[in-house]
């Protein structure tokens, strides 16, 4: 069973394969936050941390 396939149809299936492993390395990073431990950090300072953060965004 031999199949002939043409030059763009391989690079389609290429460029295919590669947006499938960005998608999925995006993922993974989304899903590996990392949850720390602010009960020893003052509120005030926290405060300004999320407004950094959203200001940032």
């Amino acid at each position: 069973m031999e199949d002939n396939y043409s030059i763009d149809e391989i690079l389609s299936a290429v460029d295919d394969l590669q947006n499938i492993s960005r998608d999925k390395d995006k993922k993974n990073l989304k899903e590996t936050s990392i949850e720390f431990d602010n009960s020893n950090i003052p509120k005030n300072t926290l405060r300004l941390i999320e407004e950094a953060e959203k200001s940032k965004n």
